[in-house]
Order: structure tokens, then C-alpha cells, then sequence
């Protein structure tokens, strides 16, 4: 985790664990990001066009976050061109059940709020 979040969420008691999950994963990005790695590894340029909407460079701040949260691990193989994959750690899987209550959660609000035909 950053610094400045670890530092945070150490030094204040009544910190919300809630406010803690949603500083690592929070966002439009991080767990669409984390839902892709649940089907295996996968290079930056798999990620890029699995995301067609995300810039490439909010995909690396937001891969950048992630590993620095330990929710996914960054792999560089020395080739020429560099070879650089990304997959989910232990805590990254972990979040394979938030996950999918999310999406269950997403469908039945889209459901809900959807325009009704007239």
C-alpha cells in the first residue's frame, strides 16, 4: 500500500475498513482491471485492448497502484523488447467474491435504473 495510505489507515483508530478497501480498489478502473487478471495473467497491451475506453496512461497509474498495494504483481522478463506481465496476488484473488457481488450489484442497478419504455 502507499505510504501515505498505510500511514493513514495505521495511525487512525476509527479508521473504516470500508474507506480502507476503497482507497486500494476504488475507482472506475482498478477492478475492471483485477476482473481481466481473474482469467490469468496478462501482458499491458492485453490489457489495453480488453479496455478499450482507458488511456494508456491511466492504465499504468492504475497498475502502478495496484502493485504497489499488493493486490497485483508486476513480472519483467529481460528481453529485447522488455516482456512485462501482470497478475493478481493472493490478496488480488481474494477479491473474486467482491468482485462478482459487484457485478451482481451492477446488473440489477442498471436494471433498475433503466429508461422504461413508453
Amino acid at each position: 500500500m502507499h505510504a501515505e495510505r498505510t500511514h493513514m489507515i495505521e495511525n487512525t483508530p476509527d479508521y473504516c475498513t470500508i474507506e480502507a478497501a476503497m482507497e486500494v480498489v476504488g475507482g472506475k478502473w482498478k477492478m475492471a482491471i483485477v476482473n481481466h487478471l481473474f482469467d490469468g495473467t496478462m501482458r499491458f497491451g492485453e490489457l489495453r485492448r480488453a479496455m478499450p475506453t482507458i488511456t494508456q496512461r491511466m492504465l499504468t497509474r492504475q497498475l502502478r497502484e495496484l502493485e504497489a498495494d499488493g493486490v497485483i504483481r508486476r513480472t519483467v522478463y529481460a528481453e529485447v523488447p522488455p516482456k512485462v506481465e501482470y497478475d493478481l496476488t493472493e490478496i488480488g484473488e481474494n477479491l473474486r467474491p467482491v468482485a462478482g457481488l459487484l457485478e451482481s450489484w451492477g446488473e440489477q442497478y442498471r436494471r433498475s435504473t433503466a429508461p422504461t419504455a413508453r
